[in-house]
């Protein structure tokens, strides 16, 4: 059996890109930090997202059944600490300047890619939900620089021009 810190440990060392995932219905705007973000298909577009069941928001992704993934680029780490926070939902989308797309959930404006979604699927696993997401819009910026999380810290990836 492995051991969770031994499982932890591990996975600290598998680079992940950063997005902050959000949603927003009647009750207002959410959103999380997350590295747990996979291609899933291209016919149809799809992605998964995974949320931790314990997140005081994950019930209004549930209700809301939309979600964006906002990749974020080497200059949103402030961003990405905000919404891994103890903030509030208002404090966290001050943050940044956000936009929407089809699904009305929030869109950060110069994130590199933001992919809007319906979540089409839910499966429970362990201590977390998994989101099987049908992409129905996507923004690009012109930023070239990721933001990633390896060995329990932020980096930079990507290419720098050179004037």
């Amino acid at each position: 059996m492995v051991e969770v810190t031994d499982f932890r440990n591990a996975m600290s060392l598998l680079t992940g890109a950063v997005n902050v995932i959000t949603t927003t219905g009647a009750s207002g705007r959410y959103g999380f930090t997350a590295s747990s973000v996979c291609s899933v298909t291209d016919t149809p577009p799809t992605l998964l997202v995974c949320m931790n069941t314990a997140s005081s928001s994950h019930a209004h992704f549930i209700e809301n059944k939309i979600l964006t993934v906002n990749v974020l680029g080497a200059h949103h780490q402030h961003i990405s600490k905000a919404f891994s926070s103890k903030m509030t939902p208002e404090q966290r989308f001050a943050c940044g300047t956000w936009t929407a797309l089809e699904t009305g959930a929030p869109v950060l404006e110069d994130a590199l890619v933001s992919f809007d979604c319906q979540i089409e699927q839910i499966q429970a696993v362990g201590t977390h939900a998994i989101f099987i997401c049908r992409i129905v819009a996507i923004q690009q910026s012109q930023h070239d620089q990721g933001l990633v999380y390896f060995n329990r810290a932020y980096h930079h990836v990507g290419q720098t021009k050179i004037a």
